[in-house]
């Protein structure tokens, strides 16, 4: 990964990837489109453990594929204080980073069926409309002074990666 596109990946707070990675270790989450219960599911749990990433030095940053003030909507539906994210709607920086366009099993598998059920309809993330493209894959990534530290790449849209193991390389 080039350090120029860490500088283009400007947030909502108007600064970039790059900047903020050379002052803390970023959680960088690539999320699913805001419909997608896998996705509020996470949002949800990084809700839960913000206080912790935020005392250890992290900044967690999202990238997703809606415009700002859709995504402002969902962080503030779920509690996620001052989110600073980035808008990729063409799914370029998705591209950049690796995390290709799910096939039909890693999206709609018998796993992910029995996992959706788990998340959308017993822990009430429910699933909502598009917003984004449905076939982008997500994915996590820890960088740090420029440079990725470590990354979760899902296998399924419905993986669930432990935030805090992957946070453990770089918390100050």
């Amino acid at each position: 990964m080039n350090q120029t596109t860490f500088q283009q990946m400007m947030s909502n707070k108007k600064k970039s990837l790059y900047d903020y990675s050379q002052n803390q270790p970023v959680l960088l989450i690539f999320l699913r489109h805001f419909g997608c219960t896998f996705c509020r599911e996470a949002l949800d749990e990084i809700s839960k453990k913000q206080k912790d990433f935020e005392r250890n030095g992290v900044q967690i940053i999202f990238v997703h594929m809606a415009e700002q003030n859709t995504a402002n909507r969902y962080f503030k539906r779920y509690k996620i204080e001052n989110a600073v994210h980035i808008s990729d709607p063409e799914c370029v920086y998705y591209q950049e980073f690796g995390l290709v366009k799910g096939s039909l099993n890693q999206l709609m598998g018998l796993k992910v069926w029995m996992r959706g059920l788990e998340a959308g309809v017993i822990k009430g993330h429910g699933i909502g409309s598009y917003i984004g493209d449905g076939f982008q894959m997500p994915g996590v990534f820890m960088i740090h002074k420029g440079e990725i530290a470590d990354s979760y790449i899902h296998k399924q849209a419905s993986d669930k990666p432990d935030y805090q193991s992957l946070t453990a390389c770089c918390t100050l």
